[in-house]
C-alpha cells in the first residue's frame, strides 16, 4: 500500500507538473498574441522572458527586439532595460550614448533605475559629457524615490563635493538612510564619517535624516495613489 501510495503521488506531482508548463506555455503565447497587437506591456514582458530565458529559450536579440517595441511606445520599464541592452552589447551592439538616450527617456518618466543609471554617467563622463551636477540632480531623483544606491551615490557626491559644496553632514544622513538595507559601502562611509564629525554635525545629520525619510514615504505615497 506505501509503494501504491508513493507511487499515485509522483503520478499526481507529474501530472500537476505538465498542468503548470501547459499553463506556462499558454499564458506566453497569449502574452505573444498581445504582443503583436501592440501592447506595451506584453512586448515588455516578452523582452524580459527572451532575456532571461523563462518559458522561452534566451535570445538577447529578440529581448532587444520586444524591449525597443514597447520602448517606442513610452514603456519606461522598456526603455531602461533597452538601455541595459546597449550598455552590455547583449542582443545588439554596445552603444553607451545610445544607453543613454534610452535611460534619458525613461528617467523623465520617473524610472528610479535609469535616473541612477544616468546619474553615474554623468557623473563618470561614460556615454555622456561629464557633468556632476547633472548627476546629483538625477542621484536626488532616485534617492528621494527610495533607492538605496542612488542614495549612497548622492552621499558620495556630497561627501567629495562633487556637483555641490562638500557638505559631510549631508553626506552622513544619507549614508545613515541607506546603511539601513544592509549595504556595505553605505555602513562603511557611514562609519567613517561618524568617527569624523564632531556631536553637533552628528545631531544635525541624525536630524536631516529624520527630514529626508519623511520626504521619500512621502514621494513613495505620492507615487503608489498615482498607480493605483
Amino acid at each position: 500500500m506505501v509503494l501504491v501510495a508513493l507511487c499515485g503521488t509522483w503520478a499526481i506531482a507529474d501530472e500537476e507538473a505538465a498542468t503548470a508548463v501547459g499553463v506556462v506555455v499558454q499564458g506566453v503565447a497569449e502574452m505573444r498574441t498581445k504582443a503583436d497587437a501592440g501592447d506595451a506591456d506584453a512586448q515588455f514582458d516578452l523582452g524580459c522572458r527572451y532575456e532571461t530565458g523563462d518559458a522561452v529559450a534566451a535570445d538577447p536579440a529578440e529581448a532587444v527586439s520586444w524591449y525597443r517595441k514597447a520602448a517606442g511606445q513610452g514603456n519606461p520599464d522598456a526603455q531602461h532595460n533597452l538601455g541595459l541592452m546597449y550598455a552590455s552589447g547583449q542582443g545588439v551592439a554596445k552603444d553607451l550614448s545610445e544607453a543613454v538616450k534610452w535611460w534619458c527617456k525613461s528617467a523623465r518618466q520617473g524610472c528610479v533605475a535609469a535616473q541612477n543609471e544616468l546619474g553615474l554617467m554623468y557623473a563618470s563622463g561614460v556615454g555622456a559629457s561629464k557633468d556632476p551636477a547633472e548627476a546629483v540632480n538625477w542621484f536626488r531623483k532616485a534617492a528621494e524615490q527610495g533607492s538605496t544606491d542612488a542614495q549612497i551615490n548622492l552621499g558620495m557626491m556630497y561627501a567629495y563635493g562633487e556637483g555641490v559644496p562638500k557638505d559631510e553632514v549631508e553626506a552622513l544622513a544619507w549614508f545613515k538612510i541607506s546603511s539601513t538595507s544592509g549595504e556595505e559601502l553605505a555602513l562603511k562611509n557611514r562609519e567613517i564619517l561618524e568617527r569624523r564629525l564632531d556631536e553637533q554635525a552628528l545631531r544635525a545629520a541624525q536630524q536631516r535624516s529624520a527630514e529626508l525619510l519623511k520626504r521619500i514615504a512621502t514621494n513613495r505615497s505620492r507615487l503608489g495613489a498615482g498607480m493605483g
